[in-house]
């Protein structure tokens, strides 16, 4: 089971307090203080050009910038990254990474070709296949029994020691097969604390290659892309899945479950990987 214990003194940075009002029946008003879990903006720079700035969770950059970076086809695998620094910035961080020659070129090329976009980067666009990146179809080498998904369940909590104290932040958890949590991440953003997991997990190697990612979220088709761009087979999420992303499921071969409660979980894609579905 994934020992939160070496995360706690990290998490107490990350919350601050605040004044409320609490309004309690019959008309009672009662002054406390609430604790709330840190946001600031956060500045990818490669190879000394800024190009994204994330409203995240200071903690767990490092891995955010990795999983990004593979999430978003800037990168193919870790090595391509020379080096990493992490540094306030700006009222936020700042993480400086020094791609390779041949990924850096390739980003310019990207960062020319958005150039002339306008608004979201959709408009335009006529055909599905035109919007996000081109994915290679994954494998089928995964499988899962949805018998151990509710125990994965119950513990998705374990993961957010911020969370615990604030309520409001968002969880990505790697599952083994047999239903373990052996890690996780948690951001105040949905597609932040699935970045840093990916991240993690790439670093891991084959100790995470089977398994499951499970999101606290909704499973928007950006989920569904990022964790798609990663290799990641089957993406369980606890809330609902949008009509692209299961379009998008569908087309890169993703096994994509919804509505996952104890005892009950929804399957929009590819259901031939989980026994018991």
């Amino acid at each position: 089971m994934f020992n939160v214990n070496e995360e706690v003194d990290t998490s107490l940075q990350l919350v601050g307090a605040a004044e409320r009002t609490v309004f309690r029946r019959p008309q009672i008003m009662q002054p406390t203080m609430d604790i709330l879990a840190e946001e600031v903006p956060v500045a990818l720079v490669y190879n000394g050009i800024s190009h994204v700035v994330m409203m995240a969770t200071p903690k767990d950059l490092e891995a955010f910038a990795i999983g990004f970076s593979l999430s978003e086809g800037i990168i193919e695998h870790p090595r391509e990254i020379f080096g990493m620094d992490v540094v306030p910035a700006c009222n936020g961080m700042e993480v400086r990474i020094e791609l390779s020659s041949r990924r850096f070129m390739g980003l310019k090329e990207r960062r020319r070709a958005l150039a002339g976009r306008t608004g979201c980067g959709v408009c335009g666009v006529e055909q599905l296949n035109d919007i996000g990146k081109p994915i290679k179809p994954l494998p089928f080498s995964q499988t899962f029994d949805l018998a151990h998904l509710d125990w994965a369940l119950r513990h998705l909590n374990d993961v957010q020691p911020v969370g615990r104290e604030t309520g409001c932040t968002h969880a990505a958890a790697w599952v083994m097969p047999s239903g373990e949590l052996v890690g996780g991440h948690e951001d105040v953003g949905r597609h932040v604390a699935l970045d840093k997991l990916l991240g993690h997990r790439a670093k891991e190697g084959a100790l995470w290659q089977k398994g499951a990612a499970l999101v606290s979220s909704r499973a928007s088709y950006e989920m569904v892309q990022k964790s798609a761009m990663c290799g990641v087979e089957i993406l369980f999420a606890v809330s609902a899945a949008t009509t692209l992303a299961v379009e998008v499921a569908e087309r890169c071969n993703l096994t994509l479950v919804g509505f996952c409660k104890p005892g009950r979980a929804t399957i929009y894609t590819h259901p031939q990987r989980l026994i018991g579905g």
